[in-house]
């Protein structure tokens, strides 16, 4: 509705300037729950409207409260879910594995050198007889 010189808009008194999320307590849904299912079949829909709820509410919320499920009544919290903290000892087993790995490279190198030096020199690398049958 226009207003005579300003040509301003003036807002209906229940019209919000900024729309806000309704947010239920556990205690809230409960009562409404309980509240929806002792009105009369034929008031419930009066009941919703009273309330400004939906009845897509009502049957979640009764699902919730037949399944047990208290918990999932509390307001839960948006975004992404924490990420556990791993845990000290397998960080540590972590670090000691990647040195232990590095260390083996290394010597896996030293070894390489000393069979092409043992080549060079034409040093036999070949174990006797004896010693082959207790590695094996």
């Amino acid at each position: 509705m226009l207003t005579g010189q300003s040509n301003s808009v003036n807002a209906g008194p229940e019209v919000l300037a900024t729309p806000k999320r309704r947010r239920f307590s556990v205690q809230d849904k409960r009562r409404l729950v309980r509240e929806y299912e002792a009105t009369p079949s034929g008031e419930r829909g009066a009941f919703l409207r009273r309330n400004g709820l939906y009845s897509s509410y009502i049957d979640n919320w009764r699902k919730l409260v037949e399944s047990a499920a208290i918990e999932a009544l509390a307001p839960q919290k948006r975004g992404p879910k924490p990420q556990p903290k791993p845990d000290p000892e397998l960080e540590r087993l972590r670090r000691e594995n990647a040195l232990l790995k590095v260390k083996l490279s290394r010597a896996e190198k030293v070894i390489e050198v000393q069979k092409k030096i043992s080549e060079i020199l034409g040093v036999d690398q070949t174990l006797p007889d004896e010693l082959k049958k207790e590695n094996s």
